[in-house]
């Protein structure tokens, strides 16, 4: 069983910064590739960040030099630190893994970005 659960999300001004947080409830978390996706109202689910086991990591172009994607495998836990935040930012957060060739999701957590 692959259980995640994300935290973190919230209102902030444009420029604002906030951190995502997705605790991972699984045995060897050291080997997942995870990664952090959103959804805004009307659009489709995007990849914008993705680590491996190894500590290789993608971003996707808009979020490049904003977004750092980290992991703490003591913690098995995964993070998204969001600096300099844009409206275009607004969007359900969700952590990601896929395990066995399926798809694991957690809750999603409200990122706001707005005056």
């Amino acid at each position: 069983q692959v259980q995640l659960v994300e935290s973190g999300g919230g209102l902030v001004p444009p420029g604002g910064s906030l951190r995502l947080s997705c605790a991972v409830s699984r045995s060897m978390f050291s080997i997942l590739n995870m990664a952090w996706y959103r959804q805004a109202p009307g659009k489709q689910r995007e990849l914008i960040a993705a680590m491996d086991r190894g500590g290789i990591t993608n971003y996707r172009d808009s979020v490049k030099g904003r977004f750092t994607i980290s992991r703490d495998n003591a913690k098995n836990t995964v993070y998204l630190q969001m600096n300099s935040l844009k409206p275009e930012d607004t969007a359900v957060y969700y952590c990601n893994t896929n395990v066995m060739s399926s798809d694991h999701w957690g809750q999603g957590t409200q990122v706001t970005v707005s005056s």
